[in-house]
């Protein structure tokens, strides 16, 4: 049904559940990568008042990382994934 599919989704894009894909996926990444999040968490400067600071700062150092890796490297977008997948079973 539609209204669960949609909840679902929503449960996904969630900025702790960015987060905790973040926590899952650290220990595999690069240098470049980890200062990509760095970067990108530091630029954060408003968060919604219904998130903790650091988890949305997270987050998005986390949807960073994903667009970069879809943009500049998909193979090993799709490494990470698999492994979260992984993790998720």
């Amino acid at each position: 049904n539609s209204k669960e599919l949609h909840l679902s989704v929503v449960n996904e894009v969630k900025a702790k559940s960015q987060s905790e894909s973040l926590s899952q996926i650290e220990h595999l990444l690069n240098l470049n990568e980890m200062n990509l999040i760095r970067r990108a968490r530091n630029k954060t400067k408003r968060y919604p008042k219904s998130s903790d600071p650091t988890i949305y700062s997270r987050a998005t150092g986390f949807e960073t990382l994903i667009g970069w890796l879809f943009l500049k490297d998909p193979h090993r977008l799709s490494i990470l994934f698999e492994y979260l997948e992984k993790k998720m079973q």
